[in-house]
């Protein structure tokens, strides 16, 4: 099994999460950015490159709240199941062309109302455990933004 690091880009508005996704490059199925780690790359640095790669986006890492599951991944030939460490990814910008945009679409949704966007069960586990803990994932966000602001 091969172990990928990707982020859960989001924002906070008041208490509403917005969550953003992007179309895997072979189906078409919106998930989160995710990739292989480059040599002597730190979790946090290979996350933020994938993000922006993927998803064109870049933002405040919120380390200490890794989310780590196992996500089926279609190649070409076959299906294979890869364990992924995500990191919730405050989003500060979102750029209008980044390295992936001719191959990926991006999608903005309130946490709400991904049930609706996402029928795969190991994003919904994924989903369900970003939710479990939402409450330090708002405090630490929040946190964030005020820094950014002050």
């Amino acid at each position: 099994m091969l172990h990928k690091v990707g982020v859960i880009p989001f924002d906070i508005k008041d208490d509403q999460i917005a969550m953003l996704f992007v179309t895997s490059q072979v189906r078409g199925r919106w998930i989160f950015p995710k990739g292989n780690l480059k040599a002597q790359e730190s979790h946090k640095k290979g996350c933020k490159r994938e993000a922006f790669e993927e998803a064109g986006v870049t933002g405040k890492i919120l380390k200490n709240y890794p989310l780590t599951a196992v996500i089926s991944k279609s190649n070409l030939a076959s299906m294979e199941r890869v364990v992924v460490t995500y990191y919730p990814l405050l989003v500060t910008h979102q750029a209008e062309e980044w390295p992936e945009d001719g191959k990926r679409e991006r999608h903005w949704a309130l946490l709400k109302d991904v049930p609706r966007l996402i029928d795969r069960s190991d994003f919904l586990d994924l989903i369900r455990q970003f939710e479990a803990i939402k409450p330090w994932i708002v405090k630490a966000a929040n946190h964030k933004k005020a820094r950014l602001q002050g």
